[in-house]
């Protein structure tokens, strides 16, 4: 959507002679893009943390893990 979006904005460039009101219009409608971008690329790394910590979990819960962390700990406490 964005795409269709930059694509719009970009073909709807203010000419040297258009209204003021126009040119502010693109104007705020550029910066909303950049606005959008933002969001987006701090969704992405959201997400991409997101991934990161599930599998991360999903290491930590594995059986074969538990039971190193286990015989660790008691050997550490002398158990």
């Amino acid at each position: 959507m964005t795409w269709r979006l930059r694509q719009r904005v970009r073909a709807w460039r203010p000419s040297a002679g258009a209204p003021q009101g126009e040119r502010d219009l693109i104007e705020r409608v550029q910066h909303l893009e950049s606005i959008v971008e933002g969001l987006q690329d701090a969704v992405y790394r959201q997400a991409q943390k997101h991934d990161r910590d599930i599998a991360e979990l999903r290491n930590r819960t594995d059986p074969a893990e538990i039971a190193r962390a286990l015989s660790e700990d008691a050997r550490r406490r002398g158990l």
